[in-house]
């Protein structure tokens, strides 16, 4: 048996100003090691959030905020990229690595609200009930391909629970005691613990589900560092869970802020200067060839009219792509959609059209990490008379007989993004002969054109949900293509010798050969020419120098648990 003991500092005491029973208010206070209590954190996302319920959200612009509401089981140690504890304080997985005991930390309390009982604690049941939700057919979860296939009766409850879920959850996730939980696999998973710090796996109780029902996606109830205080058309604030169990190395209880206010930017120029005007503090992707209107002038500069900020940057773990509906007539044809990666000059996008922001994607599907050799797996070069004579032998000669196509983008005008799709169509018209429209649009719209069969190509980017190849590689699973999951192998990519490889991949324990296996899917993504990826970039982030504490993350998350608000000192000769 393996037992994996993991901890966090939990909160212990605390030093306050105020005096008696009740919970000191947070600008009472008093942090240790150079921390603040107070201030407010406010940044913008392009893309709307209608929902806050863990499982709902499948995009990283909500998860953003998802994360400061709900604690996941585990937790990744961003440094270390180690698993760490979270709602779990430790777990057990058995010699056949087939049954996973996990410890529910005691004390953990909810987020105050009409649906519960004044300081209701979390225990076992509500981490099944979260599990039963996260397994289910239901339309409020997005994340069933995570987890239906391989916890013991995820497939049985999935069927069923499309409309209300079936009493006794799952049967291979059960309730030891109030603070043990036990979950079964129908297969060894070497990846199961990385699953569970998925931060759109955080735990709810069913009072909430209960009570809310359709309405849950704006009242969600958790036991992270920040509840919500307002959902509205034209933002969204979080505040200050003053009853979070977790402390930092100091015995500061946590979180620091007393709020997080995210707005809606209509384009990342208009998101720059919202920076530069100090309404907010953080921007998330800093475009090269907008920086300037940041910045300002040199005389601005030499004027101190400039904002006080900092940069910092993390390696991305993403993949940005060209997507095709692999299952229509447009792109059913292999060697069309290996004409269209091969017609595409990546290096070149890059460097005029990004100013050299971005490493071309000349391996597979998966990026650059720490635990996987990309660079064995052979990508796509720019070979345009390769192109042109695949289609040729498609039936498409020069192009013609290929109809002209919507290309759905989900950006705004003028955007890196923007700009590369344009290259690429241009590149795809000189070399191929095809005509493609683009087509700007929100998140939600690209979703729904592609659910309905009306998307044929579009752009997607894929950010990793935990750092391991397998969360990149089961996008081609075909198990995972189902009616309404569309952030999964939305593309329809269906193939019996990739999903046999990819089986073995998930039920290998030894490092070296799940790797290796790992590696084959992924170079099979590229001779099948599943989809096309384009390019990969680092995740940069800006913020004003009062922010501390904040770190870019490889997964593109916001950790805000551990952030302060500290404004610079100003002395009568300068600012500090």
């Amino acid at each position: 048996m393996r037992i994996l003991i993991i901890s966090f500092l939990v909160l212990s005491g605390i030093v306050v100003t105020s005096c008696g029973g009740n919970d000191p208010g947070v600008d009472e206070l008093v942090a240790k090691g150079g921390k603040k209590y107070g201030g407010e954190f406010k940044f913008m996302s392009q893309e709307k959030i209608t929902s806050l319920f863990p499982t709902s959200s499948a995009d990283v612009y909500s998860m953003r905020l998802v994360s400061q509401i709900f604690d996941p089981l585990l937790k990744i140690d961003p440094e270390t990229s180690k698993i760490t504890s979270g709602v779990a304080e430790s777990y057990e997985v058995s010699s056949d690595a087939l049954k996973y005991t996990l410890k529910i930390r005691k004390g953990i309390k909810f987020h105050s609200d009409d649906c519960l009982s004044e300081g209701h604690e979390l225990d076992a049941n509500d981490v099944k009930f979260s599990l039963d939700i996260a397994c289910s057919g239901l339309a409020a979860n997005n994340l069933s391909y995570l987890l239906k296939d391989r916890i013991e009766g995820g497939r049985e409850f999935y069927t069923k629970s499309t409309s209300k879920l079936p009493k006794g959850g799952v049967s291979g996730i059960k309730v030891v005691n109030d603070y043990t939980i036990e979950i079964t696999l129908t297969k060894p998973f070497a990846g199961f613990e990385a699953i569970l710090t998925h931060p759109s796996l955080g735990v709810s109780p069913r009072e909430a589900y209960d009570k809310y029902g359709k309405d849950i996606a704006q009242h969600p109830v958790g036991t992270g560092p920040f509840s919500l205080e307002s959902f509205s058309d034209d933002k969204i604030v979080l505040k200050r869970n003053p009853n979070y169990w977790q402390e930092d190395e100091f015995g500061n209880q946590l979180p620091f802020m007393s709020k997080v206010i995210m707005t809606y930017a209509e384009d990342k120029r208009s998101e720059l200067m919202a920076f530069r005007n100090k309404e907010i503090d953080l921007v998330l992707e800093i475009p090269a060839d907008e920086i300037d209107h940041v910045f300002g002038s040199l005389q601005e500069a030499q004027d101190g009219k400039n904002v006080k900020h900092k940069v910092d940057s993390e390696h991305s773990l993403s993949m940005m792509y060209i997507a095709m509906a692999c299952e229509s007539d447009e792109f059913s044809d292999s060697r069309v959609r290996k004409a269209f990666n091969y017609a595409i000059d990546r290096e070149t996008i890059i460097e005029d059209k990004l100013e050299g922001e971005g490493w071309p994607a000349m391996n597979g599907f998966v990026p650059k990490m720490k635990t996987y050799p990309s660079e064995k797996v052979k990508g796509f070069t720019y070979l345009p008379s390769k192109a042109k004579s695949l289609m040729k032998e498609a039936g498409y000669p020069g192009g013609k007989g290929f109809p002209k196509l919507d290309f759905y983008v989900n950006s705004t005008e003028g955007s890196s993004v923007h700009l590369t799709c344009v290259a690429i169509a241009d590149q795809l018209k000189e070399n191929l002969g095809v005509d493609l429209k683009i087509v700007l649009c929100g998140l939600e719209e690209r979703e729904e054109a592609i659910q309905n069969g009306k998307a044929k190509i579009w752009r997607g980017g894929w950010i990793a949900d935990y750092p391991d190849a397998e969360n990149f590689l089961a996008l081609f699973y075909g198990g995972n293509i189902e009616e309404g999951a569309s952030m999964i192998n939305s593309f329809k990519f269906q193939n019996d010798a990739y999903d046999k490889l990819f089986e073995s991949a998930q039920m290998e324990l030894d490092p070296e050969k799940r790797t290796s296996l790992l590696v084959k899917c992924d170079q099979m993504v590229v001779d099948q020419a599943a989809l096309m990826p384009i390019l990969t970039d680092d995740h940069i982030v800006m913020m004003n120098a009062r922010v501390r504490d904040f770190e870019a993350s490889p997964l593109e998350s916001l950790n805000l648990t551990e952030v302060f608000i500290k404004e610079a000192r100003v002395t009568k000769d300068k600012a500090e």
